[in-house]
């Protein structure tokens, strides 16, 4: 049997009895998608029993069994979706006549598998079944089709729900736009970031959810721009409010409001699917993407040696070539760099040339030697135009680690603080100029970084860079002039820090990004291990029909909706949490804190990629510890499965103990070590296990109240910052002594063997860390089922 339970146009699944199912819907969240992929897999796998007319009683009353669950599960699923229509009007006649057609499509198939199983059976102890096949299988296609729809028209509802957030953050920012007074201007703010932290809620699930990376990544910039500017506006508009005639804050003000009409409108545009008036999104080819087209259309000559004219394939080099003219005319690409650019690009017109001759004799004639000429010269073209892109890439990637590490210091936003705080207008003219220059070379490096980015999302996000600096630059311009016009003005000071701290955030952002051109250039793109403390949704389903439909498309419903009124038997008895909110300032300091995690989480996977042996316990650990840490960053964003304070207790609680078993696996070795080797290890050990215990202390105390929430929010988070900081230490200590003991200088003691050694450790600890986790484990469950059902933080 074969399936292939989902496509990008719609749901299909095939097999060799000759079942194919396409519902001609397409499937655009990986929830609805997930949620089919059971019910294809039972419906298939019923299908194919009925290929032998001869069953066994056993096998009978299987099939039974499968056809009744089929009919109740769907029954289940159809009354949620019948009360999802009573409560959308507009959806009410569609939904109603595809929960129809899917009651129907189950009772048929709970009749046709009602078979009777007390006839006579042949002597070898089966019973001779005569089935409608074809019945079922229309049955099945029916069935299939209308929960799809069900679900579809049920994520339209999650669709509109984000619309009407738009909607209503909209409004306020009028409001907000057009107040006068302080005390008006608080009250609408407090509205307005409610109903932003609802909006971002609310975005985070669907991009989370959205199957098309690159949508995940525009929907990723969108909210990047809006989370950045809540701040700016707060500020840039009390600035305004305190200088009402300043002409630099009201440019300020307005620059703010602006890019998050835009950012909101762009969310709008990406789960729609639509933009103004029908236009189509026009992105610009990037370099790689031309390149990889292009080796792929020389390498089917193999194949085809007439499947395209040799027109296209130079047409298709001569844009190459011209989108090369970005970096050999840049002011900021080296000389050395220009050179070996130019140089390779002629290379590649003489190779094609080259190729092209040999194409055409053997097209003319198939000889054995043309054809083996025609396979070299296809090898000089590929590889020719692979050094190429090796040399944009050092290009770029080498320009922008310059440019990062040269404005590590951020003098020039420092300068223009001071000059404003002084009043000096001559002085932040003159910083003016810099910070344009300086915006000019960033904006430039992403243009270039784009083009070598290897990946749709990097592409996108290297356009939200650009971006961000094209605008930021002019922003903290005018705000250091309000400053410079009112020197003594807190409010303005206060402003002109909030944009230079974005900027700040945007170079930190466009670090991370370059990190992850890197990865993907040299293959090491992929996800990170898997660890959760949580479970994953529908990880536990045991593949039957009734949990597949019923549990997994409730936990869609539930997870996207908040539909209390429908909780099931299965979570009626768990409690109800409410964790607390953080206002907008708070979660600007959060959200920089988890930053910095995330920037140390890259540098440990960094080091953990030196090792040759990744199944190392050093390296195995460090990199455990990694992902919780990058868990614990998703939470700063809104994103992941850490959706409250409390979930996020729970993963510090996990982090610590990491970092006690981690202390024992560098005792261990540490063991083995010569005595002049041993301080520097034993020295961050020393501060981990402290820190360790401490954060687990802090991970467990029950606090309540906003302010001791938010208190132990950031207690965690710093705690596992800065043992992040020791696994970044100790990690290239270990690997140096590993090296140094294979090179024959003698490390390791002849005592007995570090994994020996740790084993023992661990097992000591045995006892203690499984009541801990264990205990963490049944807790997280119930906290993750409460907040699937109810989800008080949405």
């Amino acid at each position: 049997m074969a399936t292939s339970p989902c496509s990008s146009s719609g749901v299909s699944s095939s097999s060799s009895s000759g079942f194919s199912i396409d519902t001609g819907l397409e499937i655009k969240t990986k929830s609805v998608e997930q949620t089919l992929i059971p019910l294809v897999s039972q419906i298939t796998t019923l299908i194919n029993h009925k290929e032998k007319p001869k069953k066994s009683e056993k096998t009978l009353q299987a099939i039974q069994r499968v056809g009744h669950a089929v009919n109740q599960a769907v029954g289940r699923f159809v009354a949620v979706g019948e009360t999802i229509a009573n409560e959308n009007r507009e959806l009410k006649e569609e939904m109603g006549f595809a929960c129809s057609e899917a009651r129907r499509a189950g009772e048929t198939i709970a009749q046709l598998t009602d078979m009777n199983i007390s006839e006579r059976p042949d002597p070898d102890g089966c019973t001779t079944i005569f089935t409608d096949k074809i019945g079922v299988v229309k049955a099945a296609r029916l069935l299939l089709s209308s929960v799809t729809k069900v679900l579809v028209l049920a994520d339209r509802i999650v669709v509109k729900q984000i619309i009407a957030s738009r909607n209503k953050v909209l409004a306020t920012m009028e409001h907000l736009e057009k107040v006068s007074s302080f005390q008006e201007f608080v009250q609408i703010f407090s509205q307005f970031g409610i109903e932003m932290v609802e909006f971002a809620h609310l975005t985070g699930d669907r991009q989370n959810d959205l199957k098309n990376e690159k949508k995940r990544a525009s929907m990723a910039a969108a909210r990047a721009v809006l989370e950045k500017c809540t701040m700016m506006l707060l500020t840039a508009s009390k600035t305004c409010l305190r200088h009402p005639d300043c002409e630099s804050a009201r440019f300020n003000k307005e620059g703010v409001f602006q890019r998050m009409r835009l950012a909101l409108e762009q969310v709008v545009e990406i789960v729609t699917d639509s933009r103004p008036n029908g236009e189509c999104e026009i992105v610009p080819i990037s370099i790689y993407t031309g390149i990889k087209e292009f080796k792929n259309k020389i390498e089917g000559l193999r194949d085809n040696l007439y499947y395209l004219s040799k027109e296209n394939v130079s047409t298709m080099l001569e844009v190459i070539l011209e989108h090369t003219e970005d970096f050999t005319d840049s002011a900021y690409t080296s000389h050395e760099n220009r050179e070996h650019i130019l140089e390779l690009s002629n290379q590649a017109k003489k190779e094609l040339e080259q190729l092209v001759s040999v194409w055409m004799q053997a097209q003319a004639q198939k000889t054995k030697d043309i054809m083996e000429d025609l396979e070299l010269a296809i090898l000089k073209m590929c590889q020719c135009i692979t050094e190429l892109k090796r040399e944009l890439h050092n290009a770029a990637t080498v320009l922008a680690a310059d440019l990062l590490k040269h404005h590590t210091e951020h003098m020039v936003l420092k300068a223009l603080k001071i000059a404003g705080t002084e009043g000096n207008l001559e002085a932040v003219a003159e910083y003016t100029c810099k910070l344009t220059e300086q915006k000019e070379q960033l904006v430039e490096t992403c243009r270039l970084l784009r083009h070598v980015s290897g990946t749709e999302p990097l592409e996108i996000t290297c356009i939200h860079a650009e971006d961000t600096f094209h605008v930021s630059g002019p922003q903290i311009v005018s705000a250091a002039e309000t400053l410079a016009l009112h020197p003594t003005s807190k409010i303005a000071k206060e402003n002109l820090d909030v944009f230079c701290e974005a900027w700040e955030s945007q170079l930190n952002d466009m670090s991370v990004l370059l990190r992850e051109i890197n990865d993907v250039f040299e293959g090491r793109r992929g996800e990170k291990r898997a660890y959760l403390s949580l479970p994953r949704p529908g990880a536990t389903t045991t593949g039957l029909i009734d949990q597949g439909i019923f549990l997994i498309t409730l936990n869609i419903f539930y997870h996207q909706r908040g539909l209390k009124k429908h909780q099931t038997k299965h979570n009626s008895n768990l409690k109800t949490l409410k964790p607390v909110k953080l206002d907008v300032e708070e979660q600007g300091k959060i959200a920089k804190l988890g930053l910095e995690v995330r920037l140390l989480s890259s540098d440990v996977d960094s080091e953990a990629e030196k090792w040759e042996d990744q199944e190392n316990e050093v390296v195995r650990n460090g990199q455990s510890m990694s992902s919780m840490a990058y868990t614990m960053y998703l939470f700063t964003r809104g994103e992941g499965l850490l959706k409250t304070t409390q979930d996020l207790f729970h993963q510090a609680e996990v982090f610590a103990t990491a970092g006690l078993k981690f202390s024992s696996v560098l005792h261990a070795f540490s063991n083995q070590l010569e005595d002049d080797d041993k301080p520097l290890l034993l020295l961050e050990i020393e501060k981990l296990i402290p820190l360790s215990q401490q954060l687990q202390i802090t991970a467990r105390t029950p606090v309540q109240g906003k302010t001791a929430t938010f208190t132990k929010v950031d207690t965690c988070i710093q705690k596992s910052k800065a043992m992040m900081i020791i696994v970044l230490q100790v990690l290239p200590i270990c690997w140096k002594l590993q090296r140094k003991c294979k090179t024959g200088n003698g490390c390791f003691q002849s005592s007995p063997s570090w994994r020996e050694n740790c084993l023992q450790n661990i097992t000591n600890e045995d006892s203690m860390e499984g009541r801990t986790v264990e205990a963490f484990g049944v807790k997280s469950l119930e906290h993750h089922v409460a907040n699937l059902t109810f989800l008080e933080s949405k």
